[in-house]
């Protein structure tokens, strides 16, 4: 039988899932293979996530469970031991520790540099790094770039991760306003208004929590508020108890359907509430099953899932380090931040501010005002040239929420016309439709070798990690 390995591989995307998707393909295919990361913007394995150099941004997630391989659990921990700034820390308390993210960002480079160096030796996957935009896929392969440059391959992966936020009402007109910030991921903090103005952050989400650190940490001592249709922020991570009673044995969690899952969740809660214990254990103790609890439900469920019970979710499910929860906290004791939970109505200029228009008739005006609530989701309406290209000439389709790309099992592209691609595989943010799991590293990890399992054309071997509770620290 000839052999149908694809020779040419294109990686479109430089961030985490991109970068492990090649790094697999180095590290375990025995055949030879040309791999092209194509990258723009952020130096490639860093993205948005790990590309910030301020020391104050940390994981979110202990670096127990932070290993860039599903099959090495303590791969990360133990490259932290080659790190002078851990020499003294033991190695109890290095697992649990919640290291800054430029410094994860190192870890995945020091991957690149391992497993894509060139000895001058017979490799079997060579590695290269091209820095452009791609704009176009033809149908025989042909990655465009913005530049006129192409690249050829056989396969192409899309790992072009989160889009930055949907615009607001009004942000239309605001153009280059000074005071105006609609992508929160850039360097806004060089025009930071004098110590006694007001800085209005829309959404109390992650990102918000990044900037609130970031202005403690320059010194930036004027009036901050953030503003979320819910109002909160995210929790800490806590030291739990053990409990077993959740999942109860021989209950099948994604054959529940949604409403009688929120009842059990509810009870449960209740039942930790009175045992003194934090009511978030529930939500870790579903983690290893939320993918396939997703994909049970209906459609009509997961429009009321997205509805009614995100924003609680993600509250509960993405935690941070108590150390910045602590300086959160300590900022709203101080009234430096004052968080409002109120709907964002639109946005306008006002001379040299912005002003904030909210819920109930009442209104923020900022001195700089930052768009920080969230990603934006809807895949149809997507603002990479890339992907509206893709969904005019049918070579991608959106799943059944319009959250992303739809595929197959094993990641491949399902086309507008039902049919599996030739040629594109996804992963990463472009699948929070099929997994809505699918932007921490405990998830990229495995998607990530599944996908380079896919272009190899194996079967999956690995036995993924199992995600340790989060509460446990």
């Amino acid at each position: 039988m000839a052999n149908t390995r694809p020779d040419r591989i294109a990686i479109l995307g430089g961030g985490f899932s991109g970068v492990m998707t090649a790094v697999n393909l180095a590290r375990l295919s025995p055949h030879s293979l040309h791999v092209t990361i194509i990258n723009d913007h952020r130096p490639t394995g860093r993205g948005v996530a790990y590309g910030t150099r301020r020391a104050e941004h940390l994981l979110n997630v202990a670096a127990r469970n932070m290993s860039a391989f599903p099959d090495l659990p303590d791969h990360l921990v133990q490259w932290l031991r080659t790190r002078c700034e851990f020499d003294e820390v033991r190695d109890a308390d290095l697992r649990e520790r919640f290291i800054p993210r430029m410094i994860y960002g190192d870890y995945l480079r020091s991957l690149m540099q391992h497993h894509f160096q060139d000895t001058g030796e017979m490799m079997p996957v060579q590695v290269e790094q091209v820095t452009g935009e791609a704009v176009d896929i033809g149908p025989e392969g042909t990655v465009h770039l913005a530049s006129g440059r192409t690249v050829k391959a056989r396969r192409i992966v899309l790992a072009t991760g989160n889009e930055a936020p949907a615009d607001l009402p009004g942000a239309e007109m605001l153009g280059s306003h000074a005071a105006w910030v609609g992508n929160p991921w850039g360097n806004w903090d060089q025009r930071l208004p004098a110590t006694g103005g007001t800085i209005v952050l829309l959404g109390t989400g992650l990102t918000t929590v990044d900037a609130v650190i970031s202005l403690r940490a320059v010194g930036w001592l004027g009036s901050i508020h953030a503003i979320s249709r819910h109002g909160l922020l995210p929790h800490a991570h806590f030291r739990g108890i053990e409990y077993p009673d959740f999942p109860p044995a021989n209950v099948d969690l994604a054959s529940l359907g949604l409403k009688d899952l929120i009842t059990l969740i509810e009870h449960h809660c209740q039942q930790l509430s009175r045992m003194g214990a934090n009511p978030a254990i529930v939500v870790d103790r579903m983690r290893p099953h939320t993918q396939r609890i997703w994909q049970a439900f209906t459609v009509e469920e997961k429009l009321t899932f997205a509805r009614e019970y995100a924003a609680r979710w993600n509250v509960l499910r993405h935690r941070i380090a108590p150390e910045i929860h602590a300086q959160i906290t300590s900022a709203q004791l101080a009234s430096h931040l004052t968080v409002h939970a109120a709907n964002i109505g639109r946005v306008e200029a006002l001379g040299a501010k912005v002003r904030v228009h909210l819920s109930g008739g009442k209104y923020l005006d900022g001195d700089l005002v930052v768009n920080a609530t969230g990603p934006h989701t809807r895949f149809t309406a997507t603002r990479s040239v890339l992907l509206q290209n893709l969904l005019k000439r049918g070579l991608v389709a959106p799943d059944e929420m319009d959250m992303g790309a739809r595929i197959d099992a094993d990641h491949t592209i399902i086309d507008a016309r039902g049919n599996r691609s030739s040629l594109l595989l996804a992963l990463g943010p472009l699948l929070r439709g099929t997994y809505w799991e699918t932007v921490a590293v405990p998830e990229l990890r495995i998607q990530a070798r599944r996908v380079a399992d896919t272009l190899l054309e194996q079967a999956s071997t690995i036995t993924p990690v199992p995600v340790m509770m989060e509460y446990m620290i």
